[in-house]
């Protein structure tokens, strides 16, 4: 075998080696990022949770008071 077809050999495993490793890391790379991805959704809806929760709190607490102001409305008019 001659130097140049030894040479030409290496190059083409090296760099078969290299495609096929940088293939896996990419491949490893996206799982992980889809992964993450799944995990920011999950928090994303937890936190949507959370400000509908907080939001129907507010409108029965803005509820109460309407209906508290009214009763000091009305009472208020009553004694005067």
């Amino acid at each position: 075998m001659s130097t140049a077809s030894k040479v030409a050999l290496g190059v083409s495993v090296v760099l078969t080696v290299s495609t096929v490793v940088g293939v896996h890391v990419k491949q490893s790379w996206d799982r992980q990022r889809l992964r993450e991805g799944v995990l920011r959704d999950l928090e994303r809806l937890e936190r949507k949770r959370e400000n509908v929760r907080a939001l129907e709190e507010q409108i029965q607490l803005t509820r109460e008071l309407v209906a508290e102001r009214a009763c000091q409305e009305a009472e208020a008019a009553r004694g005067s």
